[in-house]
């Protein structure tokens, strides 16, 4: 059975040291994902991108800083950063996201009458099962 004792402001304070320990420890590990994420980006396939979210969910959840970094990113760039909240949300649509970044990507390379993307999307829009 635990012994039961008042607390003390020395615990009180000890929570707080390890607390920030962890903070600094998880907002560290944080920048080193985002900095990995960065660094296999240029590999074929989407590695790169979830990596980055993940660090970035670390990171924007123990830094203020980094928070106030990224709020001010937004709101200088919204359509840039809008993909990257709709992952860090708690319940991220991954697949609609997915989506919408190819049909932008299509659109940026391929010319209007190979898209293949769009057409298929328009077929869906007609034809709701």
């Amino acid at each position: 059975m635990p012994s039961v004792r008042a607390l003390r402001a020395s615990d009180e304070f000890a929570r707080e040291v390890v607390g920030r320990i962890v903070r600094v420890g998880l907002a560290s590990l944080g920048v080193l994902i985002v900095l990995a994420g960065i660094a296999v980006a240029p590999l074929p396939g989407p590695g790169g991108l979830p990596v980055i979210v993940v660090g970035l969910m670390l990171l924007l959840r123990n830094s203020f800083k980094a928070r106030r970094t990224f709020v001010r990113f937004q709101h200088a760039h919204p359509k840039m950063v809008f993909p990257i909240r709709r992952l860090l949300r708690r319940e991220p649509e991954i697949l609609l996201v997915a989506w919408q970044q190819a049909l932008r990507i299509e659109r940026l390379i391929v010319p209007r009458k190979l898209r293949f993307a769009v057409k298929t999307r328009r077929r869906f829009r007609r034809h709701p099962s």
